[in-house]
């Protein structure tokens, strides 16, 4: 926050706002495809009646039925639609959150965590109404409901990015997700919630995951580097030998 502040009291701010969002937005290409791809659908729906609208947004949901029956093909459309009006709160996420993230972890990794919270909460929400409909606790209509949008896989990297920081920093950028996302589901559950919250704990495991597994990598490295130099250097005996 402090090098936030001292560049926006810089002097020629308004001449270093346009480089400053072309480098960042440069430097994820895959979100900046990814919010263009939104402008895109939401204009595709724009263009159609709402009988059409309708049935493209079901045919592209990942629900209980179309999980049935056409599994892969859902869960690829399902990111890439959105209801209701213009999503420029999504569009600006993408633009800003998703991009900083991308640049952190990298395009291949950005897109493979995000689609595994994508893929792993929505199969988590299915086996739960699935479940919820067999033990007669929600209606058999919820099997055919509307479930698209980006809100997975955006939870699963914005718990993610705890691991971005440590200390306190982590545990309060963890903390409230978490509490929020189970206030949520506390004041009005829905299984959009459950999925929420799912994505979340996905997020935050594969995180802690990652970042156990690079710490062990590097304190391995340190002692290999260690014995190397330790080998490398001569020791004061071994000196004196040569020199006689």
């Amino acid at each position: 926050m402090r090098t936030a502040w001292a560049r926006l009291r810089a002097p020629r701010l308004m001449w270093r706002i346009l480089p400053a969002v072309r480098r960042h937005l440069s430097a994820a290409p895959a979100s900046t495809a990814y919010a263009f791809t939104l402008f895109v659908t939401w204009w595709t729906l724009r263009g159609v009646g709402d009988v059409v609208e309708r049935r493209l947004i079901l045919s592209a949901s990942t629900n209980l039925y179309n999980m049935q029956h056409n599994p892969v093909q859902v869960l690829v459309a399902s990111a890439f639609w959105t209801e209701g009006g213009f999503p420029w709160i999504t569009i600006a996420e993408f633009l800003i959150v998703m991009a900083a993230a991308e640049r952190w972890l990298g395009t291949a990794r950005w897109i493979l965590l995000f689609a595994t919270g994508h893929i792993g909460a929505t199969l988590l929400t299915v086996t739960g109404i699935d479940h919820a409909i067999d033990r007669g606790i929600i209606p058999v209509r919820m099997a055919l409901a509307a479930d698209v949008g980006t809100s997975y896989g955006f939870t699963t990297v914005l718990a993610a990015m705890a691991f971005r920081f440590r200390g306190r920093v982590r545990v309060l950028w963890a903390g409230i997700i978490v509490a929020s996302l189970i206030g949520a589901l506390w004041v009005g559950p829905t299984f959009t919630d459950y999925g929420h919250l799912c994505a979340a704990v996905i997020g935050l495991l594969v995180g802690a995951c990652a970042s156990t597994f690079w710490h062990r990598i590097e304190r391995a490295r340190a002692r290999r580097d260690g014995a190397t130099t330790t080998t490398s250097v001569p020791s004061s005996d071994d000196s004196a030998a040569t020199a006689e």
